[in-house]
């Protein structure tokens, strides 16, 4: 069986660690858990793993956030795997810092990414986690704040929000999109 993740940002280098660039850093720990390595591909960077008889395709869209669809749907078409077979991962304004939120399908949330994914595929019908990045701005102030880096707080739970979400994405793989809304919905790694 063939599952394909998909964490979702932006390849500028001016992007790297940014809370919108949360999905790709989900995406580099399971390729590091899995020890998966990225190779150049057509609007992505690719990296596949095998794990209990599984092929895990792993992919990092170069398409820039707001064209993620693009990349998505070629790779959805050309592997030949239904929609319930791609895990999109990416940042949630809506929820707190370090907690995460699994569905099979959904509404975009006016996420612009899962907007172009939604109009590419032409449906909502496709596993997401969504990981909180929280709200803490002002208002106006909201593409600063998804664009920034991480505060020196939220720096010191990173590594074990992406510990959860690497283990997440794997259950999914593994067990299913209900054993891993089960386990994982409602997990909250909490911030000072």
């Amino acid at each position: 069986m063939k599952y394909l993740i998909f964490g979702l940002g932006n390849m500028h280098v001016d992007y790297m660690g940014t809370r919108h660039n949360i999905g790709f850093e989900v995406a580099d720990a399971l390729a590091s858990a899995l020890g998966a390595s990225w190779q150049n591909d057509t609007h992505c960077h690719r990296a596949e793993a095998r794990l209990k008889g599984r092929s895990l395709i792993l992919f990092k869209p170069t398409t820039y956030m707001n064209l993620s669809g693009k990349c998505v749907r070629y790779w959805l078409l050309k592997e030949r795997v239904e929609a319930n077979q791609i895990l999109v991962i990416t940042d949630d304004l809506n929820l707190e810092f370090g907690s995460l939120r699994i569905r099979g399908n959904g509404s975009d949330g006016g996420h612009n990414g899962l907007k172009d994914i939604q109009a590419q595929l032409g449906s909502s019908q496709y596993p997401r986690m969504r990981v909180g990045i929280g709200s803490n701005f002002q208002r106006g102030r909201q593409v600063d704040y998804v664009l920034g880096k991480w505060s020196e707080n939220e720096q010191a739970y990173l590594s074990e929000l992406l510990e959860v979400c690497k283990n997440a994405a794997l259950c999914w793989a593994l067990e299913g999109i209900s054993a891993s809304m089960n386990k994982f919905n409602g997990v909250k790694i909490v911030k000072p």
